[in-house]
């Protein structure tokens, strides 16, 4: 057991989560498991949070001063952004295909697509009517979902330079203790580091030294944290599934088996992403690595990502897998990652383009090419700068609705498999995020990948 590497134990730990929920539905220990197993998963992912704000403001600043060259942490800049930019666009296409040639929506039947269209006349004559109420309520008479349509709707009336200012924080010290802020964060180490590059070195040397020394600290905390990741993903998994169930096992049957055709069609979508898109841009921009081996390579950050549905958690790993199994430069590698899990976020920006479709063919809502670009346009810029954590994809996908004129309030439809597909493209915004800084590594001569017969960095 010691000779196997992490990735392997976590899964079965992931595995054994599962059969543990399914056991203890079926003997009604589910209180138990709750009360008893859950909390501790809940620790694993405080910790790795705990973790991922200093430890992104740490290498980010010690990536930036050991650029040295303030033109060519330009040119790393552009190009990540840009290729970020390029996989969100092709994963929001790839969902809009899917949607459109598998057309879930229509598998619910001609009567019960009538009575949704009515549904929907009924709320085009009183949209703004029933936005006004939920806006005008108190905060504590709000559901769960009119409260994430009272967020959106805050969200979508900001001017549209609002995430510009967003971006800038006027207290570091508050944005770091929030990791919905991680692009305020973000945003002072690319300031401070760039400061730092400019200064005579007898001066930043102090400074210098007190960053490496944190950043090694910072890492070395993520390898102690990551012994212990198999018992605390068996926890999170138990404790996830055990609360979805209850006592009743038929609870998991119907989770796992309604709406069946629209959450295919989402895993459709992200599979094409994980096993054609990101093989592509490794095979045409490395010539070192086969997709095999960087997916092999990226396994103990995937498995991570499956069961916690955060980047931002599993951002610690991911930097880990990057540097240490992939071979790219950590000076590129904390610059890179850090932004891709708070701006690149294909796997949920697919997932809203499939949603959103879906939900219209179910209303028989017909949405012209106008609106399908607008779709596109949506989801591109909503995924800059949003959260990297669990359930944000839903406030993302109610302003999507409300822009092509589709009921927010819809997203009940699909909460009840929201999580399973969270987890589903959590693993491929994080695959993305790593294909795009190998990429972005082997064109600045930063790659020096050498196979491994195991993940020797990575065993316990």
């Amino acid at each position: 057991m010691k000779k196997l590497a992490l990735h392997w134990k976590i899964l079965i730990g992931l595995v054994l989560g599962i059969i543990w929920a399914i056991l203890s539905s079926y003997f009604k220990w589910s209180s138990f498991t709750v009360d008893w197993i859950s909390p501790f998963g809940d620790i694993f992912l405080k910790l790795l949070k705990l973790i991922a704000v200093p430890l992104v403001l740490f290498s980010i600043i010690k990536g930036i001063s050991d650029l040295k060259d303030i033109s060519r942490l330009r040119r790393v800049g552009i190009k990540t952004i840009v290729f970020y930019l390029c996989t969100t666009v092709i994963a929001i296409t790839i969902g809009l295909l899917m949607a459109n040639l598998i057309r879930p929506g229509d598998f619910a039947g001609e009567e019960q697509l009538q009575q949704n269209h009515a549904q929907y006349m009924a709320y085009a004559e009183n949209k703004d009517a029933s936005i006004s109420n939920i806006l005008n309520k108190k905060e504590e008479d709000l559901s769960d979902i009119e409260k994430k349509i009272k967020s959106a709707q805050q969200t979508k009336d900001k001017g549209p330079l609002q995430i510009l200012v967003d971006i800038v924080p006027d207290n570091i010290f508050s944005a770091m203790t929030d990791i919905t802020k991680m692009l305020q964060v973000i945003f002072f180490a690319l300031l401070f580091g760039g400061v730092l590059m400019m200064l005579p070195e007898e001066k930043a040397k102090p400074m210098l030294g007190f960053i490496d020394s944190g950043n090694e600290i910072f890492l070395k905390m993520v390898d102690v944290i990551m012994q212990w990741a198999p018992f605390f993903v068996f926890c999170l998994m138990a404790g996830n599934m055990a609360a979805l169930a209850g006592d009743d096992p038929s609870n998991l049957v119907h989770y796992f088996g309604s709406l069946g055709m629209y959450a295919l069609t989402v895993v459709i979508g992200l599979s094409i992403s994980l096993f054609v898109t990101y093989p592509l841009i490794i095979k045409l921009f490395t010539r070192k690595i086969s997709y095999g081996q960087f997916f092999r390579a990226l396994g103990p950050a995937q498995i991570l990502a499956f069961s916690s549905s955060s980047s931002a958690a599993t951002l610690p790993v991911t930097m880990d897998c990057v540097s240490d199994n992939l071979g790219v430069n950590r000076r590129l590698s904390s610059f890179t990652l850090p932004i891709g899990a708070t701006v690149n976020m294909d796997g949920t920006s697919l997932y809203q383009a499939v949603a959103v479709i879906f939900l219209a063919q179910f209303h028989l809502v017909p949405l012209d090419l106008g609106q399908q670009l607008t779709i596109v346009v949506m989801a591109t810029f909503l995924s800059l700068g949003t959260a990297p954590v669990p359930g944000v994809g839903l406030i993302m996908l109610i302003i999507v609705l409300e822009s092509v004129g589709l009921d927010p309030g819809w997203i009940a439809i699909i909460l009840p498999i929201d999580r399973i597909l969270d987890m589903c493209r959590t693993v491929v915004n994080v695959t993305g995020d790593a294909a795009v800084t190998t990429a972005v590594a082997s064109t600045e001569g930063e790659l020096h990948f050498v196979e491994k017969e195991r993940m020797d960095n990575f065993d316990i």
